[in-house]
């Protein structure tokens, strides 16, 4: 499987030197206005004319016990969650290469490819055996279980 993990800035390099492609881009972010990136010039990442498989997903890097002081359940957080396993069980279809994208490359995006590993190739734990990554538990196991529950409703 064809499957990057990466920053923003590696991105960005990526998108001005050109993608792979046939590319599917799953990007995160914070929702505009939190975290570290509060400054008025912060945007998600501009794909128009560079990329047209993208989903982009604005989603606080929360673990479990967090969630009530964000007004949320496990339930509540990642509600894209079954629209992200239908993205990747149809790039994946098309043979698309895959790059998971956040702001440092560590935990959303991590927890992501993790995931898409563990489901199809049954080694999402090598993403968590990588001292580089601290994949998000939450973003793992939504991904995870969404792409299951779309494989069972498709058999």
């Amino acid at each position: 499987m064809n499957l990057q993990i990466c920053s923003r800035a590696a991105l960005e390099v990526m998108l001005a030197q050109g993608l792979p492609q046939n590319a599917a881009i799953i990007s995160f972010c914070d929702p505009v206005g939190v975290g570290r990136h509060r400054h008025d010039g912060y945007a998600p990442i501009d794909f128009r004319g560079k990329c047209d498989r993208v989903m982009q997903i604005a989603a606080r890097d929360l673990d479990p016990e967090a969630l009530p002081k964000f007004g949320l359940s496990v339930e509540e957080y990642l509600p894209e969650a079954d629209e992200l396993a239908d993205f990747i069980l149809q790039a994946v279809a098309d043979g698309c290469p895959m790059i998971c994208q956040v702001e440092d490359g560590q935990s959303r995006s991590a927890a992501c490819a993790a995931a898409i590993l563990q489901y199809f190739e049954g080694r999402g734990i090598d993403i968590f055996a990588d001292y580089r990554y601290y994949p998000n538990q939450l973003v793992y196991h939504k991904v995870y279980d969404a792409l299951k529950k779309r494989a069972r409703s498709k058999q």
